[in-house]
């Protein structure tokens, strides 16, 4: 069934845009629900259009903030804004969930609090934004939804790179070198990746992304984060005094895959992706940070 025109109304407004109901619907409609309901248009088409409408306003808004930092450096606040876990809880704060319309697979799997169902459905919300009211509307969407994001990203320092990070802070603290266990889900096109770094045979981190780099770097913001609290807060202050010192300095920083750690492949051997009744069946194995 559709949704009501109240919840559709409520949607709106947390939204702080008025969007024709029709394309609104659309926006919500998960692959499964649609399978289940005779092939009606799936929100696929206008998440493909709001990732590249987010990924625009972002990287503008990055662009005249920073105006001294290098492209790979604002390449990297661009990722700690637009990824899958900081959407999903963008989604969250919406309660979008509740919204969302899904076939009877990703209901009874969780998929109302799903982070990749939640993530995309962002970005389709903003390209159904686009497509009803123009680039201008879409813009002052984005940032409603993602300057606080963008805010806290500034604070994060230039150099920032979470697997260096961790890599440093277990080696000079003879914790070991840590390992990556990466699996993936879904289809080639719609893939998810979930990596957990193991330390001395325990799991400090589990983290989602699109990517097997997103995703791992995810895990290790997790870790560092679990191991500073379980080694101490004097730990913490020395640690961010050398993201500090990076930020400052000549702003080179080290790529994402600069010190990877150990990294195991591990796929999944039940082959769990997308179901005949095209649900996601994808785990949500995402942490979110305290």
């Amino acid at each position: 069934m559709s949704a009501e025109p109240k919840e559709l109304s409520e949607l709106q407004a947390r939204l702080g845009v008025p969007v024709d109901d029709q394309i609104l619907e659309q926006a919500l409609t998960h692959r499964s629900y649609a399978y289940e309901h005779g092939g009606l248009p799936t929100n696929e088409r206008l998440e493909f259009l709001g990732d590249a409408v987010l990924g625009l306003v972002v990287t503008d808004s990055l662009y005249r903030r920073h105006p001294d930092l290098s492209e790979g450096q604002l390449a990297k606040l661009r990722a700690a804004v637009v990824n899958m876990r900081a959407l999903a809880d963008v989604g969250r704060s919406l309660n979008l969930g509740a919204f969302l319309k899904l076939g009877r697979g990703e209901e009874s799997t969780g998929g109302r609090d799903k982070a990749s169902i939640l993530a995309d459905t962002i970005e389709a919300l903003i390209g159904a934004v686009y497509v009803d009211r123009g680039i201008d509307v879409a813009t002052d969407l984005v940032h409603r939804l993602v300057d606080d994001l963008i805010d806290m990203s500034a604070t994060l320092g230039a150099g920032l790179d979470w697997k260096t990070s961790l890599q440093e802070f277990t080696s000079r603290h003879s914790l070991g070198v840590p390992e990556y266990h990466v699996s993936e889900e879904g289809p080639d096109h719609e893939k998810t990746f979930t990596a957990q770094v193991i330390l001395r045979d325990e799991v400090y981190g589990t983290g989602q992304g699109r990517s097997k780099k997103e995703a791992e770097a995810n895990a290790a913001e997790l870790a560092w984060s679990a191991l500073n609290e379980k080694l101490g807060d004097a730990m913490i202050d020395e640690v961010a005094a050398e993201h500090e010192g990076a930020s400052n300095g000549d702003g080179a920083g080290t790529g994402a895959d600069g010190v990877d750690g150990t990294e195991v492949r591990t796929d999944r051997a039940d082959g769990t992706g997308v179901g005949a009744d095209g649900a996601d069946h994808s785990a949500d194995a995402s942490t979110r940070r305290a």
